[in-house]
């Protein structure tokens, strides 16, 4: 069996956390090995619905897929899939109920999916608030916030043993009286570590703070009017805390609600931890990303999409995230019943920032919003079509009664949502792309895996390749690059070659949100991406990439501002070394870990 050509660094992952191992923890099998173990583990649910002497051909299309780097699942579909775990979700979406007992049983069963990898989301809007009255025990609630800092404790417990570190979204309506406690409940940067924040915001909200308005706080025990706030006072808190620590992010409760698909199922309140996922209570999501390193052809100076070819990537990828929501082992019977009834799967893409690249398209350009509405249109169009083809082979998601798709003329789908850009920090390693859509933070770096070993450090191989043709390579260009990570600021090079590599902060704010906005106007679940910002961006700039983002209709958004946390996942070297001591952070050479989820 001929081993896939895989870079130093993809091995390097894979050994850390993806191989198999014995009960010495010695690696009993290689990537070939691993990628044949998943193939034919998720073909295996084609003989579920006709012969299955058509599995082996199935097994066959997704291994070359996988091996050539051309689609990957996510990580725990590659780590457990054909295991005796078979816990192939990604994130799952838990309710907290106001009830002791709830608030328990949901803490077990996330500690349980923490265990095989998955990460979990919660909306804490349900608790009464802290001060509220608990009539059993005539006791004062002390709210929502004390509660999730018990979750935090235990993922903290569970990913020490963990081959991916678990990982939690918490949301918390605008219009919980305990919103200001949330908003400010990172302020001590050792509280709430295993947390992403998010406030979920409303369109209500977000008048009130056109206006100038106050607001109802609300208590979700008996819906009664807490208190009425200053929309403004709690929109700057947000924003200034923001800016502070790149938290908290906003969540579009009502953007998604009016979009999803089966609200004949009630409102979703949560998403997974990197906020692409907006899921029922219990949902969970099942992703896949195609390489867009692999669509491209021609010489260097002729480079285009090979839009054959991504139409039949697509095809493959609804076919295999489908097949995994049969083959996968669920830890409790409400998720595995509303993951069988919605089949939502998410497909993606990756390597975006290596697309334009190699197109030499600038990131902060028309032209890169043109092609990126052109490719995401394109991948909505063929996976609805291949999700109608599989469902009169399989039939209609068992929820369909009652959906936005039961109508006159309504496409007869096999899964209730189809596309997702995930952040594939971790695969992006494995398939030797770029994250995501996101721009690439910069051109050379080191990485750290999850176990502390280092990666070997890269340039990135486009800029080599096309500054070798241009001949402008040598040794000043490649220790600049090194030293930076960028090129923009180097005059001695041509214009448009420093236009194209630029890197995230390079980028202005408005340009990362318009480009996210543009691929959500065509992922019917939610894009991860992160609005990076340097260091001496102010907190109007966070305002306005919120206002921005939630008027061009993303579903959420995340802003980071270089050097506002004393760790922090992406470092270069070159950045101000006083800023940076006064923040508290570090100062030797700098380095990547591995993300939490792709």
């Amino acid at each position: 069996m001929e081993e896939p050509k895989l870079s130093t660094n993809a091995l390097i992952v894979l050994e850390e956390r993806y191989l198999r191992r014995n009960a010495k923890l010695e690696i009993i099998e290689t990537p070939a090995e691993m990628f044949w173990r998943v193939a034919r583990a998720v073909a295996d649910a084609d003989a579920l619905y006709g012969p299955r002497s058509q599995v082996a051909a199935t097994a066959e299309r997704f291994y070359q897929a996988m091996a050539h780097l051309e689609f990957l699942p996510n990580s725990p579909t590659l780590m457990n899939a054909g295991t005796p775990s078979s816990q192939c979700m990604a994130c799952f979406v838990l309710p907290v109920e106001d009830s002791l007992e709830g608030i328990f049983d949901t803490l077990k069963l996330a500690a349980l999916i923490q265990q095989t990898g998955g990460g979990t989301g919660f909306s804490f809007s349900r608790l009464r608030p802290r001060g509220d009255v608990v009539h059993s025990t005539g006791g004062i609630s002390s709210g929502a916030v004390s509660f999730m800092m018990l979750y935090n404790a235990m993922t903290e417990t569970i990913k020490q043993g963990s081959k991916r570190r678990g990982a939690n979204m918490g949301i918390l309506r605008v219009d919980h009286p305990d919103v200001r406690e949330f908003v400010t409940s990172k302020r001590d940067r050792r509280a709430l570590n295993n947390f992403n924040i998010s406030v979920g915001v409303t369109d209500e909200f977000m008048r009130a703070v056109e206006k100038g308005e106050k607001y109802p706080l609300v208590n979700p025990r008996d819906r009664s009017v807490w208190e009425h706030e200053d929309a403004r006072r709690i929109w700057e808190l947000i924003i200034q805390e923001a800016w502070d620590s790149g938290e908290p992010g906003l969540v579009a409760l009502d953007t998604i609600n009016r979009q999803n698909p089966t609200k004949h199922l009630g409102e979703i309140e949560a998403t997974n931890p990197c906020a692409e996922e907006p899921l029922h209570p219990y949902e969970a999501c099942c992703l896949g990303s195609i390489n867009l390193n692999a669509v491209v052809t021609g010489p260097p100076e002729r480079r285009q999409l090979d839009w054959h070819k991504l139409g039949e990537l697509v095809d493959l990828g609804v076919h295999f995230l489908d097949n995994v929501i049969d083959i996968n082992h669920y830890p409790d019977p409400r998720i595995e019943d509303i993951c069988r009834r919605n089949r939502r799967i998410g497909l993606g893409v990756m390597g975006w920032a290596d697309l334009l690249f190699q197109l030499g398209v600038p990131y902060d350009s028309e032209e890169a919003l043109s092609l990126a509405e052109e490719l995401m249109s394109f991948v909505e169009d063929r996976a609805v079509e291949a999700s109608v083809k599989l469902a009169e082979r399989r039939g209609v998601f068992p929820n369909y009664p009652g959906s936005d798709y039961d109508r006159r003329g309504g496409p007869r789908m096999r899964n209730a949502t189809t596309r997702t850009i995930a952040p594939t920090g971790t695969i992006g390693i494995i398939a030797n792309c770029s994250a995501g859509i996101e721009p690439l933070f910069a051109l050379t770096y080191t990485r750290r895996a999850l176990g502390g070993r280092e990666l070997k450090q890269e340039i990135h191989p486009v800029f080599l390749e096309e500054a070798r043709r241009r001949g402008v390579l040598d040794d000043h260009l490649r220790e600049h690059v090194v030293a930076t990570g960028r090129v923009r600021d180097l005059p001695t090079l041509p214009e448009d070659l420093r236009r194209v590599f630029a890197t995230a902060l390079e980028i202005s704010p408005e340009w990362h949100v318009r480009m996210q906005a543009t691929f959500q106007r065509h992922v019917d679940n939610g894009v991860s991406k992160t609005i990076n910002l340097p260091q001496e961006a102010t907190p109007e700039d966070v305002e306005s990439a919120y206002r921005l983002a939630y008027e061009l209709g993303c579903k959420g958004i995340t802003v980071y501002r270089y050097g506002s946390r004393p760790e922090q996942v992406l470092s270069l070297e070159g950045y101000c070394l006083t800023c940076a001591r006064e923040d508290g952070l570090p100062t030797e050479e700098p380095v990547v870990e591995l993300p939490l989820h792709g």
